[in-house]
C-alpha cells in the first residue's frame, strides 16, 4: 500500500540558480545531484527533519509550468520568525505573514517566480 510521498517536483529554468536558492536561502540539503540527460541533472533535496524530498527538474514539455503557483505548502512551528530569517537571507515574499483562525501563512517566491505557501502546522 502507499506509504507516503517520495518527492514533489518543482519546475525551474536554471537548476544551478534554484539549487543555490533552496540550499543557501531555505536550508535544504542535497540528497542527489547527478546527470539526467544532455539538458538537465536530477537534483533531489532533503528538508531537514522531513521525509519528503523536492526535485528541481522540469520534464520536457512542462516549461510552461515554471513561475506558477505551486500546490506545495511548507510548514514551520513559527511562521513569523521563519519569515524574518528567510527575508534576511534574501527570500522574497508576497506580503507579510497573515494570521487566520486556522493558523499563520505567507507566500514565498523562488527565483523563477514559483510561489509556495509557508504555513503553521
Amino acid at each position: 500500500m502507499i506509504q507516503g510521498i517520495k518527492f514533489a517536483s518543482i519546475c525551474v529554468s536554471d537548476q544551478d540558480r534554484s539549487l543555490e536558492f533552496f540550499t543557501n536561502c531555505l536550508g535544504f540539503k542535497v540528497a542527489t545531484d547527478q546527470p539526467f540527460d544532455e539538458k538537465q541533472r536530477w537534483i533531489e533535496l532533503k528538508i531537514p527533519g522531513a521525509q519528503t524530498k523536492l526535485v528541481l527538474f522540469t520534464p520536457e514539455g512542462h516549461e510552461d509550468q515554471i513561475g506558477k503557483f505551486s500546490n506545495i505548502t511548507f510548514y514551520s512551528d513559527d511562521v513569523v520568525t521563519t519569515y524574518k530569517t528567510l527575508s534576511e537571507r534574501g527570500v522574497k515574499f508576497e506580503g507579510e505573514p497573515q494570521v487566520q483562525e486556522w493558523g499563520t501563512f505567507v507566500i514565498l517566491v523562488d527565483p523563477d517566480g514559483n510561489r509556495f505557501c509557508l504555513s503553521s502546522k
